[in-house]
């Protein structure tokens, strides 16, 4: 798993989880292939406000059980 950290303003969240994972889409592939392992990135976006997106809270309660909004 690839996590890429930034933040954002409320309103670009989506926009920039978008550029995370195009940003890194070459480099799971290559993982993937060179590894034989599944690989996907995880883009951690935190808004302004310090708020997790929607996204990263399902990705962690996914992979870790729990979440936090």
């Amino acid at each position: 798993m690839l996590v890429d950290a930034t933040n954002s303003e409320d309103r670009k969240v989506t926009k920039k989880e978008t550029e995370k994972i195009l940003k890194y889409k070459n480099l799971i592939t290559e993982i993937q292939l060179v590894w034989n392992v599944k690989a996907k990135v995880m883009p951690a976006i935190i808004r302004a406000t310090g708020r997790i997106s929607k996204s990263l809270a399902q990705h962690l309660n996914k992979h870790t059980g729990r979440a936090r909004n």
